[in-house]
């Protein structure tokens, strides 16, 4: 694949291009009109609109029935950009912090590679997936029939990660990111004077109450042989220094990887806010969400995209999931496949995701066009 060299210096200018001009989700507007200008240009069939915003390019070559799915997500995140690069965003509080603009870089790029090459037998689907960020852009575009009109043996999805160094590419059957959720609990009473605390039942007190038994959750009914994180991430209520007040509200979020302790976590929740509540003179209601399911790996997709990533860079069985989240579990709930972990680190370290600081590492795009070309042309070896 020494013929990719000559791709990246494009590629840069265009991936900086979109850093400059971010777009969150299901606006990417622009993003998409400039994505399916270039693979219109390949000469791919190129669909628009799906799932809002998302662009499909169909690949096709040779006589087989074979298919393969890459997916590429393309939305920024609502953060203010700090990194004052001579490319930094032009919209004031949107920002590609999470590098989705590198991943729709490599993925032009393995379009590119294997319009011209052609060394495989069968169909492409390149997926340039809006909303990644919390909204479910994958979601959407699987209820919009996606693998109905495109049809794929295996899709796998590539997110660069800051935590392996440049070069490294991980992944491993089964979890890879977790199922996130997300809870509100509005304690409720009636108000009153601070001065006369007697009369009133104390929302405040409860709510702290309330926080120190969510936190026992975990450590006390789930399994220590199982993973689980609950964060309390918000705390409201009050106005004034002399007014107990009459609603409080509590926010966080829960990760996991298997819904039997999602599904535990959920019911304990509900109980020790309702006890809480009834102690304290109270009522309570817990608005509960379930938004991303975990990140499940089909295993045999799973040693594919291991088998793939050792034929173009230092491979790696990843021995624990993250519990971070991402949309991308959708699409596995609808087609076997894999995630997979690009590491982007320097020799003198990374920036992690979803800092003002971040940017995508250019030196690893050449590595990430080499990954998706290497995964079609295994799955559709000629």
């Amino acid at each position: 694949m020494t013929d990719i060299a000559d791709l990246i210096a494009p590629l840069v200018a265009f991936r900086r291009d979109i850093h400059a001009h971010p777009e969150l989700g299901f606006c990417e507007h622009r993003t998409a009109g400039r994505i399916a200008e270039q693979l219109r240009a390949l000469g791919l069939e190129v669909h628009e609109g799906i799932g809002k915003t998302g662009v499909v390019g169909v690949l096709r070559h040779g006589s087989s029935a074979r298919s393969i799915g890459l997916r590429a997500d393309m939305d920024a995140l609502p953060i203010h950009e700090q990194t004052n690069l001579p490319y930094a965003s032009t919209t004031p509080g949107t920002f590609h912090g999470c590098g989705h603009d590198g991943h729709v870089a490599m993925l032009l790029g393995a379009a590119q590679h294997l319009a011209r090459s052609r060394k495989f037998d069968g169909t492409v689907n390149f997926f340039f997936q809006p909303a990644e960020e919390g909204q479910g852009g994958a979601r959407e575009m699987v209820k919009e029939g996606l693998f109905d009109r495109f049809p794929c043996d295996r899709v796998f999805g590539l997110h660069n990660w800051p935590d392996l160094p440049a070069g490294t590419i991980a992944t491993r059957p089964g979890p890879i990111m977790g199922a996130a959720d997300k809870f509100e609990i509005r304690l409720e009473g009636r108000g009153g004077h601070a001065a006369i605390p007697h009369d009133t039942p104390d929302a405040i007190l409860a709510a702290a109450a309330l926080v120190q038994q969510l936190h026992g959750i975990v450590s006390r009914r789930i399994a220590p042989t199982s993973s689980a994180v609950l964060s309390i991430t918000q705390i409201h209520g009050g106005h004034t220094h002399n007014v107990i007040p009459e609603l409080v509200t509590i926010s966080g979020t829960v990760r996991t990887f298997d819904p039997k302790v999602q599904d535990r976590i959920e019911e304990s929740i509900r109980q020790v806010a309702a006890g809480v509540a009834l102690a304290g003179e109270l009522t309570a209601s817990v608005d509960y969400t379930r938004y991303y399911p975990a990140t499940i790996n089909d295993a045999e997709a799973a040693q594919e995209a291991m088998a793939a990533a050792a034929t173009v860079g230092e491979a790696q069985l990843a021995p624990d999931p993250a519990f971070t989240s991402e949309d991308f579990a959708f699409m596995l709930q609808a087609c076997k496949g894999a995630y997979i972990w690009l590491g982007q680190a320097k020799p003198e370290g990374s920036v992690p995701l979803h800092n003002p600081h971040y940017d995508f590492n250019d030196d690893v795009l050449a590595l990430g066009i080499k990954l998706h070309v290497a995964l079609a042309e295994r799955h559709l070896a000629v």
